[in-house]
């Protein structure tokens, strides 16, 4: 019996040692995959969680709408995976897996976004009826396509600088006291090298080539931000905000300017102080609120009657269109420029989760074609400096070879083709800043952004 006894005891501690041994590749398992990180299903379970909380985790009720909470996602994604974008190669491609992966997701709400429209439907009899179905609204229908085309082509643009030798960064500490202080606005970007005499006339024309192509991409997202901000209402709070008339909100010096009878748009620009991007935005709100004023006592949504009143109708809606002209010279020549109070208003208070998606999306698009388009104006002036210099430093008699003109041809493909949009498409060097374009003399691509910018304003909440 005791002989029995130790064999069922042997027995019994091989098969609780064998369990043991099949339990510890489970948590073997299991280690690995936390240090994996959580599965696409946790993601999306704590993503949409926030969003139906509305970033209130207390769960009270408190959080923001659903159309803010889904734009600040979107937003705050974007800073995520783009703000460490700082120079002109391709993605990480962990990074870029994030982006496609989590804008998808949260781009996936639109498909539920549907509205009634009329369908004929036969019957087994043969007969032809009406029907009311469903599909996914216009608006949506049409942009977000587009907007997902942009997305694509702006990381094209970026893996297209992959292995480029004509052009390196280096970090600050390395360089010299000049360098440093050529470059203190962009004190968190690294400096640009060129070779000693500039980039080789093939890779001038093909950098210039590339910034026209990104140029495009910018334009179209703007065109589709500003659309987007159009058609959603201006709140209540805003609109009470405001002063009483346009000379309250422009001041005297610059009303004098604008309902002068020899308005021109320039010399406006010129009498104003534009060196910091605050007091651009500071204009571009102030000429806003003038608009609105304006555009109101046009309709009498105000509530006050016109007669008595020193300024005619008329006179009003030139003022108006002279001030939205400002207004699309403003947006073009200086892009990168922060949203004003307006936009700001419109897009906090906003209610349609479909607009909320299109500005968000389209806004960020906006601003990292608008940094690609910095990034490669900081090339073309490294490579401007080198040759300035290298001309100095050259004996006397030689001359640098001109830069080839792109083929014509190249990439014939434009966004603007994929769009269906009117206008000249034809790429041309474009040697300005995009501060510095003057958009009276531009090349059509923009002709939908006068027709979004003519009513700008009309819509108010009822």
């Amino acid at each position: 019996m005791a002989a029995n006894g130790g064999s069922l005891e042997r027995r019994g501690s091989m098969r609780r040692s064998g369990s043991k041994a099949k339990e510890e590749p489970a948590a073997d398992h299991g280690a690995e995959e936390h240090a994996s990180g959580p599965s696409d299903i946790e993601v999306i379970k704590e993503k949409f969680g926030k969003l139906l909380l509305g970033e209130d985790m207390s769960g009270s009720g408190k959080g923001v709408p659903s159309a803010l909470a889904l734009s600040n996602a979107v937003t705050n994604l974007a800073a995520a995976v783009f703000g460490e974008q700082r120079k002109l190669e391709p993605m990480a491609p962990d990074r870029k897996a994030r982006w496609k992966k989590e804008v998808g997701w949260l781009l996936s709400v639109a498909d539920q976004i549907v509205e009634f429209v009329a369908k004929k439907q036969v019957l087994d009899n043969g007969v032809e009826m009406e029907v009311m179905g469903t599909q996914q609204r216009r608006d949506l229908q049409s942009n977000i396509p587009a907007l997902r085309k942009i997305d694509a082509m702006l990381l094209d643009y970026l893996d297209a600088f992959k292995d480029r030798t004509d052009f390196w960064y280096v970090k600050r500490d390395s360089c010299s006291d000049a360098e440093k202080e050529e470059s203190t606005e962009k004190w968190w970007i690294p400096i640009v090298k060129v070779p000693p005499n500039g980039l080789a006339p093939a890779s001038r024309a093909w950098i210039q080539h590339q910034k026209e192509l990104v140029n495009q991409v910018l334009k179209a997202a703007m065109a589709i931000n500003a659309n987007c901000l159009m058609e959603m209402a201006i709140p209540e709070s805003y609109l009470e905000s405001l002063p009483k008339n346009g000379r309250a909100s422009l001041g005297d010096a610059l009303y004098r300017i604008i309902t002068d009878v020899e308005f021109d748009p320039d010399d406006f620009l010129s009498t104003v102080d534009l060196t910091s991007e605050h007091k651009i935005l500071d204009l571009k709100d102030r000429i806003e609120a003038s608009v609105i004023i304006w555009n109101r006592k046009v309709h009498n949504k105000d509530g006050k009657s016109s007669w008595g009143s020193a300024v005619s109708q008329e006179k009003r809606e030139q003022f108006e269109e002279r001030a939205q002209t400002l207004l699309l010279i403003i947006k073009h020549r200086f892009p990168g420029i922060p949203q004003s109070t307006l936009d700001i208003a419109k897009i906090q208070e906003n209610r349609d989760v479909g607009f909320a998606l299109l500005e968000s999306y389209s806004r960020v698009l906006e601003s990292l074609a608008f940094n690609v388009m910095s990034r490669i104006e900081d090339v073309i002036v490294a490579d401007n400096v080198a040759r300035e210099k290298a001309k100095k430093d050259a004996p006397a008699g030689s001359s640098l070879e001109a830069p080839p003109q792109v083929p014509d041809g190249a990439d014939s493909m434009t966004l603007l083709d994929f769009m269906g949009w009117n206008g000249d498409s034809e790429g041309r060097p474009d040697d300005q800043s995009p501060s510095a374009v003057d958009p009276a003399q531009d090349d059509g691509r923009l002709m939908k952004l006068p027709n979004i910018m003519t009513n700008l304003f009309m819509k108010t909440t009822q």
